[in-house]
């Protein structure tokens, strides 16, 4: 059958295109993708190409699909599947396998979130990758990945235990944490996870520079609603301040922070996080830099005397990716605070490649749709000459602004369908 997918064939070099998939295998399953969030991840494979390393040095001969942050529905399962996969069943996958550096989403030429249908791989399926997914938002699904990446940074981050030499995994329950340059989609994630899990810090400290995001921080998280889970949420502009360190350690009274996540590849962010560190304090450095030389300062004298250390997280894994499925599913965490931007496939190779300069949150792609990619902030006036979106605006609007199960359900059935 043919599919359409986003094709990368080397650096800035990704093309729409149409083309015939092969018959599956035994071990393969045929699938409808339906949605795909864009991630910065995938920028940085479009503009390294094959220095990236998880996209094949062959790209311009064979190229791969990209898109790893997406959810569909099963079509036709290969005979070694059947009677645990079925088609119908709606699905999500881990794409990072720990048995290779090999990724869906940069390394195969036939699966990948950016396409109208894909061939899952063999070794998805045996590693046991591919989870049902049972939610009604196809969004919620492709949106599990990025939430398994905060859930697995929390889980990596790790405290000492005096006189022992062992470590505690995962934050300090009923301690402080601090989130630095936080309120971009992943640090949204990251907040909304800290405040609704069970091991929860008593104080969080926000950070960033961007009044306008900190002011929809503070709307999509507000502080009253983490007072009522015991977590008190302060959220501080530190763009105009003379001593950041300084007024972030008062706030923590003077202790300094048990759990630091720095979200900005910025080294000043970095040495930030650092010194507001408290005894045994653990920083973990989520972000991901683009410069393979990236460094920053850090206290030397603290690691030896106050036990402070780094954790760096990048992905998460199958049982993160689980726990976001049951949480979401549970309405304790909403993966709709992260969206911004909605579009179709005829959009995304161009919103890939532009990625840090259109901003926001996360850009969902919904594979058989045409649509460009639209701010759902601009609903509204695009309604004012255009029912289609004047009817997404009212259903984002019933849902303070949110991106949602009813407003997505609307662009499938009445948006424009992509050829192809």
């Amino acid at each position: 059958m043919k599919t359409t997918a986003l094709r990368l064939y080397g650096k800035k070099d990704v093309r729409l295109e149409t083309f015939e998939l092969p018959p599956i295998r035994d071990d393969e399953i045929l699938v409808k993708l339906v949605c795909d969030s864009l991630c910065m991840s995938s920028y940085k494979a479009a503009q390294k190409g094959p220095g990236h390393k998880r996209v094949p040095a062959d790209v311009a001969e064979n190229p791969t699909v990209l898109g790893h942050e997406f959810c569909g529905e099963i079509v036709e399962v290969g005979a070694k599947w059947r009677g645990k996969y079925a088609p119908g069943m709606r699905f999500v996958i881990q794409t990072g396998m720990k048995e290779t550096y090999d990724a869906i989403g940069y390394s195969f030429p036939y699966m990948g979130g950016d396409m109208t249908y894909g061939i899952i791989p063999a070794a998805a399926i045996s590693g046991g990758y591919v989870l049902p997914y049972g939610g009604d938002a196809f969004f919620y699904g492709a949106l599990v990945e990025p939430l398994s990446c905060v859930t697995g940074a929390v889980h990596g981050n790790y405290h000492t235990v005096h006189g022992e030499y062992t470590h505690a995994m995962g934050i300090k329950a009923g301690g402080k944490a601090a989130a630095l340059a936080a309120v971009g989609p992943m640090g949204l994630a990251m907040l909304d996870y800290l405040i609704h899990r069970d091991e929860r810090p008593s104080l969080l400290v926000v950070t960033d520079i961007d009044a306008g995001r900190l002011a929809r921080a503070g709307k999509v998280l507000p502080a009253e609603d983490a007072k009522r889970h015991g977590v008190e949420l302060v959220y501080v502009n530190t763009g105009g301040m003379d001593d950041p360190k300084a007024a972030l350690r008062a706030l923590s009274g003077g202790s300094g922070f048990d759990d630091v996540f720095v979200f900005a590849p910025v080294p000043a962010v970095v040495e930030q996080g650092g010194a507001i560190l408290a005894y045994d304090g653990c920083l973990n450095f989520f972000a991901g830099p683009e410069n393979e030389a990236f460094s920053a300062p850090f206290n030397f004298y603290d690691v030896h005397y106050n036990a402070t250390h780094i954790a760096g997280t990048s992905g998460g894994n199958t049982d993160d990716m689980i726990e976001s499925l049951a949480l979401a599913a549970a309405g304790r965490i909403d993966p709709a605070i992260l969206v911004t931007h909605v579009g179709g496939l005829d959009s995304a190779a161009e919103a890939t490649l532009d990625m840090p300069r259109i901003g926001g949150g996360k850009k969902l792609i919904y594979t058989h749709v045409s649509m460009p990619l639209t701010a759902i902030a601009d609903f509204g006036a695009l309604g004012e000459n255009d029912p289609f979106f004047a009817e997404l605006d009212v259903r984002v609007q019933a849902h303070n602004g949110l991106w949602n199960v009813d407003a997505e359900r609307y662009l499938l059935e009445y948006g424009k369908r992509l050829c192809g």
